[in-house]
C-alpha cells in the first residue's frame, strides 16, 4: 500500500509542479511570489539558459516547453498514460537541468532540484501498480 501512496505523491508533486510553473509564466501567480511573472520574462530566462539557440527560435522553444509541461502535468495528475508521461517528464526536466548547468552553472540546477525531480519522474515511470489512475477507467480488467 505504501508504494501506491508514493506513486500518487510523485504524480501530484511533479504534475502540480509543472502546472505551477506554467501558471507563473502566464502571470497567474501574484507578482510577489513569481519567478517570472509573465511570458516575456520567461522567454528571457529561456534565452539565458539556451545561449546556443538562435534568438528567433526562443519563442517556439518556450511555447513547446509550456505545452509539454501543461500536457505532462495534467496527464500525471489524472494518471493517464503515467508510465509514458513520467518518462517524458524525466527527459524534459533532465534537458532543463543540463541547460541550466551548462549555461549558468550546476548550482542552479541543484538549487531548483531539477535533477532530483527528473530522477523522481524516471522512478515514477518504473512503478507499474495502478492506483487512482484514469487508465483504470479504460482497462479491460
Amino acid at each position: 500500500m505504501a508504494n501506491k501512496w508514493i506513486k500518487l505523491f510523485l504524480r501530484f508533486g511533479i504534475g502540480f509542479g509543472f502546472l505551477s510553473a506554467v501558471a507563473d509564466r502566464l502571470g497567474l501567480w501574484p507578482q510577489e511570489i513569481s519567478a517570472w511573472g509573465n511570458w516575456e520574462s520567461f522567454l528571457n530566462y529561456t534565452e539565458a539558459i539556451n545561449p546556443i539557440v538562435p534568438e528567433f527560435i526562443i519563442p517556439a522553444l518556450g511555447l513547446l516547453a509550456t505545452i509539454a509541461e501543461t500536457i505532462f502535468g495534467l496527464f500525471l495528475i489524472l494518471g493517464f498514460k503515467t508510465e509514458w508521461t513520467a518518462k517524458l517528464s524525466g527527459y524534459l526536466m533532465l534537458i532543463f537541468a543540463l541547460a541550466i548547468s551548462f549555461s549558468t552553472g550546476i548550482k542552479g540546477a541543484f538549487d531548483y532540484s531539477v535533477f532530483a525531480a527528473s530522477g523522481g519522474a524516471f522512478a515514477l515511470s518504473l512503478m507499474k501498480e495502478k492506483y487512482l489512475e484514469a487508465d483504470l477507467l479504460f482497462s479491460k480488467k
